[in-house]
């Protein structure tokens, strides 16, 4: 098989579960790491047994294809447009950005390259979700018609050792988990048109509980509970909520509902996880996942099918298009929580192609 040459930036806490998964696909081939701490550097290339570099040597490295972003949030624009500058396809962690408008300059300066942009998450890709899209897709839902979706947490401080940046800008509930939920429910259901939402602070600090910071008061500058709706262009009516503030609750991830029947879809923040069907007039009952990546955690999926269309000349899944169309739904709660208005969705997006059942040997053409 032929490889693709990886460079990844960012080694914390993600980049471990990036480079268990990529050992699931023989066409990335890791060929350097690096971070801003060498030290961070050092240890993760030594815990997989690679190759740690400086910053500027992996850019400019002719054996690496893509720069696989994992760092922080805020800096996922500045690193892929270095990564563009350098001539390399660039894939980050989600989200895109932490601001649409910057986002989209990272998406023109590589189609001015024609260079490739793709972004986590992933996981609509895992066995569970593409089984889900099947049964959409397959037309036993009938019209569409709405759903649910719902992310809802008392917030990261409980476990996370360093949970600040959540609640710095670029964090905050929607930044954070709503890119799993409404990137799955593109996934299902295609592009976004309007986005209604409001978005409220329930405390100005935190407390972390976790690790040795506990008791440390951090300041919150971001709403922490978001709620609202999104209208999709198949006319299809989706309740949102993502939130930092909720002691606990009992919804599902996902709901999809049709005039023929209702689909409960499982976490998206996961590959697998048990699907649930009804048929107008009968009762629930489970689904079987018919598709495989559904038994693990296969972070690295999006990276392997991205570079697979590279050798192979199709269009990649988690494109850099369906991950600027999901920052700028997530940017419209904020909008329209500003300004009482209906906000209006403008980046264009075709839905992502689904996987065949026939995967072998870790490839996804």
């Amino acid at each position: 098989m032929d490889k693709i040459g990886i460079g990844i930036v960012g080694l914390g806490n993600i980049s471990a579960a990036y480079l268990k998964a990529s050992k699931e696909f023989p066409v990335l081939d890791i060929r350097g790491v690096a971070d801003m701490n060498p030290d961070a550097a050092r240890a993760r290339a030594d815990e997989f047994g690679l190759n740690a570099v400086g910053l500027d040597a992996l850019f400019v490295d002719p054996s690496i294809d893509i720069i696989l972003n994992l760092t922080i949030p805020k800096a996922h624009v500045e690193v892929g447009l270095r990564a563009i500058d350098a001539g390399k396809h660039v894939y980050s962690e989600k989200p895109l950005g932490i601001v649409f408008s910057e986002a989209q300059k990272l998406a023109a300066a590589a189609k001015a390259k024609g260079l490739r942009v793709g972004s986590a998450p992933d996981t609509f890709l895992g066995g569970a979700h593409q089984t889900a899209r099947r049964l959409v897709d397959e037309g036993g839902l009938g019209q569409m018609i709405g759903g649910s979706a719902y992310f809802m947490c008392p917030g990261h401080e409980r476990w996370h050792p360093n949970p600040a940046f959540y609640y710095e800008i670029g964090g905050g509930p929607m930044l954070d988990m709503g890119p799993y939920y409404i990137t799955d429910l593109v996934n299902l259901l295609g592009p976004v048109a309007k986005v209604i939402g409001i978005g409220t602070m329930t405390r100005s600090t935190r407390t972390i509980t976790a690790s040795e910071r506990a008791g440390e008061v951090i300041p919150v500058d971001v709403p922490t509970h978001v709620s609202g709706t999104l209208i999709f262009e198949n006319g299809a009516v989706v309740q949102v909520t993502m939130s930092f503030d909720v002691a606990g609750h009992k919804h599902v991830p996902i709901e999809i509902y049709g005039t023929e029947g209702s689909l409960i879809v499982p976490d998206p923040n996961n590959f697998g996880g048990q699907i649930e069907m009804l048929s107008k007039g009968g009762e629930w009952a489970n689904v079987d996942t018919d598709m495989p990546y559904a038994d693990g955690n296969y972070r690295s999926i999006g990276l392997a099918d991205m570079a697979h269309a590279i050798l192979s000349d199709r269009p990649h899944r988690a494109s850099g298009d369906l991950a600027l169309h999901v920052l700028e739904v997530m940017e419209a709660f904020e909008t329209s929580s500003r300004s009482g208005a209906v906000v209006d969705i403008t980046t264009p997006v075709v839905r992502p192609a689904p996987l065949s059942k026939n995967i072998t040997n870790g490839r996804l053409d």
